[in-house]
């Protein structure tokens, strides 16, 4: 490793350091700006006051002003804008209109302010090229109006009308939807100084096809960009292009590293090439904390190039609120001035904030990859301007904001370091910060990033500037608001962020603590990562290597003995105190977050689960024993009951006894510590019984429940067949309880042995397949769509009870989806599991992928195959290719199909309700998926599907303990759900007890009231 890639590395490790010492240092850092705060102020404040005095305009900013993103109406007027261009049927579009329209409180808007854009997007119905005239009271009368219409929205007329207004608005936010639109645009603003960066429109590709498209726009756009460059100008004066890698790859990730270097690189630097040609410089834009480190690797490689050598117009985006942003800029620097380079580097302050916190917290991190507060970002931004511009000779800096004490700060600092005003630019989106830099461009370069591509393409983009800027407390939102002094919305983000008793803002939990102190969030790791993907990869490598050892069949009479000793626990166990069980339940959690590269390999090794499968073994495994741990205390409290004077009335909860838990192959690790530790929480004993095809994991989690101080012959291990273990198990009379996850062929097996056994009536717990569904209407975002049903489809090898599937997909956008799900499924590898590349590993066994495949060749014969993921050469084991399918009607299929294959049927528009009675008429009830925009289609599809976990814009798989309680309905299972509130009380016997205290010298609580 050299000293290169060993400060790369220290980058990555600097993602999750602590937020406060990140903010103390960069504090003491930027206390050289103090003495500039006088000059700051005045020029930042003369700016504000003229603004003011000028009104910021027609465009986005008035829009923004008058929409914030805490108004339901601006969200909503920008969905319709993305997603009326892009919906192809008249019906859907028609019922997205009555969702945004209705219920919406309209009326405050109108009359705002005397932007057109404003008024255009409140009255926003464009009938025939006029605008609806309200007359003399217009608040009176526009929500009565707008009813009216939307009422009327089956008429062409208002459909195509508002299809225009809602053009109108994106065209502020697109400077063109094309390259040489685009340019035709930008003239006038070049009269006025600007510069231009053109953004082509998409990221995320996600097929080959799709990548190699915007290969071919990007090249075509510089070509164009290069044509209009007049002789004699400087790289830096010229138009630039940025650019976005998820676009031109479409498994850009550092767990693919092999491939990216070897395709990606290679069309980076081919448009590079041709950037170079035409005089065109480069931004490779940022995007998620996670690609940062693959990003660096890849850009490393292009300035060591020697096509490149002398070329300053390879430059890149640096995200401010990113914790590691300081230290890149000083990496930057050294590649700089080893490769005699100028780099020009824009500084933004960072556009994915919340989705960085939510994906942090799903993942279990360390801490966030970005500050929680905003002074703390824009503290990190000042700390970063200032290190950029102490590097006189490494960058051609380039400043993105709209703030007016940024840039003021900004150009007090470059004075203090002497660089002169044309070494450097600010930088502003198209239709923001126009008032501002109208300022600024006669003095200072300023550049606009100018978005080009088609309308329908907005969502993305859209969103992210709304979040940016749209919020409350940016300087855009709060520039008109003339309750507010300069100096109010002006104040020094420094001197705020030292008012803090807390740098971090505790309002923001950590991810561990996600759930408050009730129970510790499990641990995981973050795979673009490269510091935790290493230290993963090889801690499970250490165990992978080591070869599985032989687990014995148990007898029946070991069985037998165990239940015998089991019995004999059980008094003492259950009369445990509560806070010694539950206390033993989380430290097993620990012992599994400790002991995780150990789990991670068995479950490669023996389930044929991938490390990321692994890991989530783990973490569903922790977050059992301590979400139960924490029930457990809850429902050990005896509950007094209101009843009649001089009588005492409690309920109290009791274990039953000795519960057998037999678990399934598919999570042998999380779904086998679930069940047993619900069993042991509640005061049971437990003789588990696993899945044939996976002992070793369970036998090693039983040894870590002793471990953690689970007696021996409370908790038993028995190791067999289902047909001589698991039915001797279940026919038992000395068994007080069954919980069950498998098929529904063996639940209804053990239902029907405990019916006809004798003794007790004892409960069964059974959780069993679906003939899972999900929906996809034409208001669906094609991209995201495509991204749920292929880690729904085929996420494990398609061996989850939860899977999905049978996609019911809308007939009018099925064509170009099923494309798009055809490419992505081109991408999958299949291969060993334990291989960080590896997307698909093997189903569990021959038995297996012997039905799957004879289900596959059966569909080839019956139904038209959609796609099929590739087969590599020479791959040897149980692995079957994911493959998709159109099927007529759900009817053809006649059972469960367990692994990756998906059935695909179209619906016409309008027949939703026919779709959900196909679906119920299966009987299962499990899980479903909807995928729409169109909040009636979503509230009729989850009131009438009968199935007990509903997820909507998002993938149907991977539910979290105790935020999505799982189970099903119909032959899907009993309930309760595991990991929900009510689980535990199927565990548990009531008691209640009444003491009549009046029989022992009257009610003295009664006298005394």
């Amino acid at each position: 490793m050299d000293a290169s890639d060993a400060q790369l590395k220290t980058i990555s490790t600097n993602a999750f350091m602590d937020e406060t010492e990140a903010i103390q240092a960069l504090l003491v850092h930027v206390e050289k700006l103090a003495p500039l705060e006088d000059r700051i102020m005045a020029q930042a404040g003369y700016w504000t006051r003229q603004i003011r005095s000028e009104g910021i305009g027609h465009g986005v900013e008035a829009f923004l002003n008058a929409y914030g993103l805490d108004t339901n109406e601006g969200v909503a007027l920008m969905c319709l804008a993305e997603a009326l261009l892009r919906i192809p049927d008249s019906q859907t579009a028609d019922a997205l209109i009555r969702d945004t329209f209705e219920g919406r409180n309209w009326a405050s808007y109108t009359g705002s302010g005397d932007s057109w854009l404003v008024n255009l997007s409140s009255w926003g119905l464009l009938l025939t090229g006029t605008v609806v005239d309200f007359g003399n009271d217009p608040q009176a009368k526009i929500t009565k109006l707008l009813r009216n219409l939307v009422a009327k929205t089956g008429e062409p007329i208002i459909r195509e009308a508002l299809k225009k207004a809602m053009k109108l608005i994106g065209g502020q936010f697109v400077l063109g939807e094309s390259v040489a639109e685009a340019l035709d645009n930008s003239k006038s603003h070049l009269k006025k100084g600007y510069r231009f960066s053109y953004d082509i429109l998409g990221e995320g590709a996600r097929s080959d096809v799709q990548a190699q498209e915007y290969v071919s726009s990007y090249r075509e756009g510089i070509a164009l960009i290069g044509k209009t460059i007049p002789k004699g100008t400087s790289l830096f004066e010229a138009p630039g292009i940025s650019v976005k890698l998820s676009a031109l790859h479409a498994r850009y990730s550092l767990t693919k590293s092999e491939r990216v270097m070897n395709e990606l690189l290679p069309r980076l630097a081919d448009i590079l090439a041709c950037a170079k040609q035409a005089g065109v410089a480069v931004a490779i834009d940022a995007e998620e904390a996670s690609r940062l480190d693959i990003e660096l690797m890849l850009f490393e490689k292009l300035i060591a190039d020697p096509r490149f050598a002398g070329w300053n117009g390879i430059g890149l985006v640096v995200q401010g609120y990113q914790k590691r942003a300081f230290y890149v800029i000083d990496w930057l620097a050294e590649l700089a001035k080893k490769h005699n380079r100028v780099i020009p580097l824009r500084l933004v302050k960072g556009a994915y904030w919340d989705s960085e916190i939510k994906w942090a917290q799903l993942s279990g991190l360390p801490s966030y990859p970005v500050f929680t507060r905003k002074e703390n970002t824009d503290v990190s931004y000042l700390a970063c301007a200032d290190k950029i511009l102490s590097y006189k000779d490494a960058f051609y800096p380039q400043f993105a904001t709209h703030n007016a004490r940024t840039i003021a700060s900004i150009m007090q600092v470059s004075e203090n370091y002497g660089w002169q005003k044309g070494r450097f630019e600010f930088q502003r989106l198209h239709g923001m910060g126009e008032a501002l830099h109208n300022l600024i461009v006669k003095d200072v370069p300023s550049r606009i990033y100018a978005p080009v591509g088609a309308h329908k393409d907005l969502l993305a983009y859209l969103i992210r500037r709304l979040l940016e800027n749209g919020a409350n407390s940016s300087f855009v939102h709060l520039l008109m608001d003339h309750s507010k002094s300069p100096e109010e919305i002006l104040a020094d983000p420094v001197a705020v962020t030292k008012t803090y008793k807390e740098l971090y803002n505790m309002a923001i939990p950590v991810p561990s603590k996600l759930y408050g102190d009730a129970r510790k969030n499990s641990a995981g790791f973050d795979f673009g990562n490269r510091a935790q993907l290493d230290a993963l990869a090889s801690a499970v490598a250490k165990h992978t290597k080591e070869p599985l050892a032989p687990v014995m069949d148990d007898t029946t009479a070991l069985l037998l003995e165990a239940i015998t000793a089991a019995r004999a626990a059980f008094p003492a166990w259950a009369t445990t105190d509560i806070e010694k069980r539950t206390a033993i339940l989380e430290r097993m959690a620990d012992i599994l977050e400790e002991n995780y590269a150990e789990l991670i390999a068995l479950c490669c090794t023996e389930a044929g689960k991938t490390l990321a499968d692994g890991v989530a073994e783990v973490r569903e495994a922790a977050d059992f024993c301590r979400y139960y741990a924490q029930q457990a205390r809850s429902l050990h409290k005896p509950h007094a009951l209101v009843g009649p004077a001089g009588e005492s009335n409690t309920l109290s909860l009791h274990a039953r006894g000795v519960f057998g838990c037999i678990s399934p192959w598919n999570f042998p690790l999380a779904i086998f510590t679930g069940q047993v530790a619900a069993a042991l929480a509640t005061g049971n004993c437990v003789i588990a019984k696993p899945a044939e095809q996976t002992p070793r994991i369970a036998k090693r989690a039983v040894e870590l429940f002793h471990k953690a101080g689970i007696p021996n012959n409370v908790l038993r291990l028995v190791c067999g067949t289902g047909e001589t273990i698991g039915a001797g198990l279940v026919a038992n009379k000395h068994i007080d309880g069954i919980v069950f996850t498998g098929s529904v062929e063996t639940a209804q097996r053990i239902q029907q042995s405990l019916a006809t056994r004798g003794g007790a009536l004892v409960p069964l717990i059974a959780e069993t397949g679906g003939m899972n569904c999900m929906v996809v209407d034409s208001s669906a975002l094609p991209e995201q769509a495509v991204d749920d049903i292929i880690l729904s489809a085929f996420g494990s090898a398609g061996q989850r009870c939860s899977a999905l599937r049978v996609l019911f997909l809308q007939e009018d956008i099925a064509n170009d989806l099923l494309e798009l799900l055809g490419g992505a499924m081109q991408e999958l590898k299949l291969g060993n599991p334990s291989d960080l590349t590896t997307d698909i590993g093997p189903v569990i066994d021959k038995e297996a992928q012997g039905q799957l495949l004879a289900h596959i060749e059966k569909m080839k014969k019956s139904a038209k195959l959609v796609a099929a993921a590739p087969m590599p050469s020479g791959l040897s084991g149980t692995f079957v290719a994911p493959h998709a399918f159109e099927i007529k009607n759900i009817g053809e299929l006649e059972r469960e199909i367990f692994g990756p294959v998906l059935h695909v049927i179209r619906f016409k528009t309008g027949t939703l309700p026919q779709v959900i009675d196909a679906i119920n008429s299966t009987g299962y009830g499990l899980t479903f998926g909807i995928h729409s925009r169109v909040d009636d289609h979503i509230r009729l599809l989850a009131s009438q599907v009968h199935a007990g976990n509903i997820y909507v814009n998002r993938s149907m798989i991977g539910a979290t303990v105790g935020v999505q309680p799982f189970g099903g309905e119909g032959l899907s299972g009993t309930g309760p759900k595991a990991g929900g509130p009510y689980y535990l009380l199927r565990f548990l016997t009531e008691r209640t007890t009444t003491i009549n205290t009046a029989a022992i010298g009257g009610n003295v609580t009664l006298l005394a009231s």
